[in-house]
């Protein structure tokens, strides 16, 4: 934070909605200009995501349902973070539910924002190295529908740029890990 500038004063918070998966509250704020106003905010828990990568060098996505956009997008597995969760242990648990692979190497990409507009969550992203495929695979959840995909790094590069639908995440996470393919 830039020096002298102070912070909004929180004057009233609102919980409109408790769900299984976020909040939503709205905000009263006073703007150090003196100015007041509302603000909504989503209150998530944070997620976590792999970026798997098979011994022949494809990566492993998935092609899921996603409601609210009332269609498919490619992405990479990732997972909502339970209560006090360590992000690893979600994508661990994550990566073997939706794709059926495990990791034996991991490597920390970063950290991100995925929409601070309106929303607090945050991803914690990782490179999936030396998969093995699970003999017996977990079972997916029931709210998912979910495929897998194999492809190069370059297949995917040439899906974003056609504008094949990928999530924000995952093309996020996918120019973090491109060094180390």
């Amino acid at each position: 934070m830039p020096l002298g500038r102070e912070l909004p004063q929180l004057l009233k918070q609102r919980l409109f909605h408790k769900g299984r998966k976020f909040d939503f509250e709205v905000n009263r704020l006073r703007l150090p200009n003196k100015s007041e106003g509302e603000w909504e905010c989503i209150r998530h828990p944070g997620g976590a995501l792999a970026v798997p990568v098979t011994n022949e060098g494809k990566l492993v996505l998935v092609r899921q349902y996603r409601f609210a956009i009332q269609g498919r997008i490619l992405e990479f597995p990732a997972g909502t973070l339970e209560y006090n969760e360590d992000p690893q242990a979600t994508i661990r648990r994550e990566i073997e539910e939706e794709t059926g692979y495990s990791a034996q190497k991991w490597r920390k990409l970063g950290e991100f924002f995925l929409a601070p507009g309106y929303s607090d969550e945050i991803i914690y992203a990782f490179l999936a190295q030396d998969l093995e495929k699970l003999e017996k695979p977990p079972t997916q959840d029931e709210d998912e529908d979910i495929e897998t995909v194999l492809m190069t790094p370059e297949e995917l590069e040439a899906a974003i740029l056609q504008g094949e639908p990928v999530d924000a995440k995952s093309i996020a996470s996918f120019f973090l890990a491109r060094p180390f393919l």
